[in-house]
Order: structure tokens, then sequence, then C-alpha cells
């Protein structure tokens, strides 16, 4: 299964634009492409699905342990002529790094360098990069932001021992719009096509595609066993839980595929941060999965449970308030004692209502007593691990789980019980989490369910009792 990681030397210097290109430029050249993402982003996987047309994955050895992220790469790549994988932060960066990710796949890395500011200094930084910890990592270089063929030339001539692979033009002008939670979701259509030929245009003059085509080659194959029965959860002692079948509908829960519950999922511009795994496990353990638009429609879809993602409500508040009939029907939904799961953003929009960055307070469903509040900076960042004190839709008593958290907004103090023991990744204790009324359970933190198989069984199997 052919396949590159395409890192940087840190945030910010250029490796989505960088990725977006080439999954352009293949595209352009008629080839299926397979996107992935290192890490727990959403928003990037959404931009590389406007590209390649596909679902993109999240690759996260923390959350999810090494051998789930190899079934997943392995899976998703069967059908394609090659796979791309984003990296997270730079190459080396924390204890679950692009590198590591990369060593665990056995891909060769493209470092993407930001030449803005420097010549022949480039030379020094790439060697330092290739003689940190792997020396044979990284397999090609490639430079953003150069302001001439001349300017490229400098930079080229002071790399050894790695191949250049080409660059990005300086004058561009590709730019993806940014908020506070990072870039804007692909929902909201931030790239007009004429954007994306442009950008597979540049690559497919600047870069030199054939040689990323031909990395492969001398990559030792790597055998990855189609049973998918797989240990999970990393190095973290905390953590117990086998992989859970990918394949084969009903097998995992057991139930029957003409009993299949119907899940309704919100899903829009405001509602719309899913991991993609998620929503797979789910229809692999004898779900039906169908979505609607809180934003837009005026009904819940006839279905027996509803999961609302999260995302940005705050930016789209004022036309979720005046959606009144879909209001009515959440609050109804989850006083009848229908199960309901919510996280980050969906918890927004059940509580009492959002008020945003202007101080302007717009009431949502008002399933929860408290209110939420947006703040000019963030609130919680980081990964997670659960551990349940109660049964709950997710699992039973004690059940470890893992996800991350990522929020600008902040819960106005409330009284109500918990049934999450909420962890970092350091094992340190945070607050009490996870709010629960009837039969409706929100949190902010995003849950992979890749982290441990009993989730989505047992998400059936809550809304089958």
């Amino acid at each position: 299964m052919p396949g590159v990681v395409i890192t940087g030397t840190h945030s910010g210097c250029g490796k989505t634009t960088i990725t977006l290109g080439v999954l352009a430029a293949l595209k352009k050249k008629g080839m299926a492409v397979q996107s992935f993402k290192a890490g727990p982003d959403f928003i990037d996987t959404g931009l590389h699905k406007i590209i390649t047309g596909r679902p993109s994955r999240n690759l996260d050895l923390w959350m999810c342990g090494e051998e789930y992220v190899k079934a997943c790469f392995h899976k998703h790549s069967t059908d394609v002529d090659i796979s791309i994988v984003e990296g997270v932060m730079g190459l080396y960066d924390g204890d679950f790094s692009t590198a590591r990710l990369a060593d665990a796949l056995n891909l060769p890395v493209i470092l993407v360098v930001d030449a803005y500011g420097m010549a022949e200094s480039a030379g020094a930084v790439v060697k330092g990069f290739m003689e940190h910890k792997n020396p044979n990592l990284i397999k090609g270089i490639i430079f953003n932001r150069v302001a001439s063929e001349r300017h490229f030339k400098r930079l080229k001539n002071s790399v050894r021992g790695v191949e250049v692979l080409g660059y990005l033009p300086r004058d561009l002008n590709f730019e993806i719009p940014h908020r506070h939670l990072g870039l804007a979701v692909a929902e909201e259509n931030p790239i007009a096509g004429e954007n994306i030929e442009r950008l597979a245009d540049a690559v497919l003059k600047h870069v030199h595609i054939e040689a990323i085509l031909a990395m492969n080659d001398y990559l030792p194959k790597v055998t990855i066993h189609d049973s998918m029965s797989l240990k999970q959860g990393g190095d973290c002692p905390r953590f117990t839980g086998a992989a859970p079948v990918f394949d084969g509908a009903g097998s995992e829960s057991g139930l029957s595929p003409t009993l299949a519950p119907r899940i309704a999922v919100a899903y829009d511009k405001a509602f719309c941060f899913y991991y993609e795994d998620n929503l797979d496990l789910l229809k692999d353990a004898g779900a039906e999965i169908i979505k609607f638009s809180p934003l837009y429609d005026q009904a819940i879809p006839q279905a027996d449970a509803i999961y609302i993602g999260g995302g940005y409500p705050e930016l789209y508040a004022r036309e979720l308030s005046k959606n009144q009939s879909m209001l009515e029907a959440i609050y109804n939904w989850a006083d009848s004692g229908k199960p309901m799961y919510a996280e980050c953003g969906g918890l927004m929009y059940l509580s009492q209502g959002i008020h945003d960055f202007e101080g302007n307070f717009f009431r949502m469903a008002g399933v929860f007593p408290f209110e939420t509040q947006m703040k000019n900076g963030r609130s919680h960042l980081g990964y997670r691990e659960v551990i349940l004190n109660d049964d709950c839709i997710h699992g039973k008593k004690g059940d470890k789980l893992r996800g991350h958290e990522f929020h600008y907004s902040e819960i106005k103090p409330s009284a109500l019980t918990t049934c999450y023991s909420l962890f970092d990744n350091t094992g340190q204790d945070l607050q009490n989490e996870g709010y629960r009324i009837k039969n409706t359970l929100a949190s902010y933190v995003h849950l992979h369910f890749g982290s441990n198989s009993n989730i989505a069984k047992t998400f059936i199997n809550f809304i089958k009792e």
C-alpha cells in the first residue's frame, strides 16, 4: 500500500497547504487517493475530503493505539493508488509524534520547511531534522513560501543527503480562512474550485510528483493481519480494550441486521466535527445512520437515537435559536427519555443558551439547566481519558475510553451529577464531566469510539434496551 507522510518543522509552516496541493495534483493526474490526519484534528480531515471526495481518517496513536491505527490505515488504503498522511505540529513534537506514527506505519516522510526569511540556513535546519533520532526517516524536502527560482536554487544547494522535491511560491495567493478553533470547516466551502485548481497546477509545476510516487519502491513490505483482532491503547497503563471488528454490519453487537436501530446524526455547518470511524463503527455494530440539520430542518427524522457532534454552534447561534420547531423537538425527545448523546458543540446546543463573543445571548434547546459562555481565550485543550462512574450509553461502570477536548466555551455553574471521571494524557485528575439527564448524555470530550470496542456495541444495545 503506497503512502507517504507530509509533515513540517513546526505548526504553521504550510504542511496543510502542501498536503492539499499534493492531494489535488494527484487527483488531477487521475489517481485515487486516500488521506489521513495524524492526531485528533477534525478540520483538516474535512478539507482533505473536499479534494479527494473520500472521508479522511484520523490516525491517533494515543487515543486508539498502534494496532488500531495500522488496521485503519490498511483498511482504507487497499483500494487506492496512494495514501497521504498529514502530520501534526512539528515532526518530533509530542510523545505520540508524527515521527512515531510514520515509523509505526513504515512510511517515508516528506518534510515541509518554511523558507520565508532564509536561504542557505535552510540546509542547517534540514540537517538538524535529518540527524535527530531517526536519520533514515525523512526522504524528501518541500520548501514553502519561496520568493523566486533563484531563491529556490540557493535553498536546494544548501541541502545535503536528502532529495529536494520542490517548492510552493510565496505569491501563490492561496489561503484557507481561519477562526478561533482553527481553519474554516469544509461544510462552509472555504476553498473555491478555482483555488484548488490553481494549487494543483502549482504543485504539478514546482514539485516532483513522480518522485513522491516512487518513494515506496524501496520500502520493505509490512504484513498486517486481516483479522484485525487487535490490542488497543498505546503505551498508557491506565487503558485496556480490544479493537473493534471493522467489517460486517451487526457482527460486533450480535444484533440482527433487520432490527438495525436508526441513529439521527446532526450534520451541517454548525455541527460537523465527527470522527468518521465513529460513524463506521456504529454501522458495523448494526446501526443505520441518517443525517439531519438542526439549522435547517424543522423536525427530527424518524430515529431511535440522536448523536449531536461538535462544531461551531456559537457562529450560527442566531439561526439555531430561530429554529424553534427543532429546539422544541430536541427538548421533547430528551424529556421523553429517548437516547441522545452530544459532545462539545452538541452540549452547547442542549444548554439553556449560548452567550457569544459579543455578549449576546441566544436560547437553545434547554435540556440541561446551565448556560454556556464563549471566552476570548481557549478554555480547554488536550487528550482525555474517561473512566465511567456509572453505566451509560457508552459502556459499563469502570470502562475506560479516550478522546480529545478543544473548546473556547465554558459552562456557567451547575449542580448536575456527572458520570465521567476525567484525566489528561499524563494521568492527572481533571474536573469530573459527562452530564446526564434521563437518557441524554453530553460532554465536552470528543470520544473516539476506536479507543474501546465496547463503545459502539454498548451504544446500540442501550438503544435497543
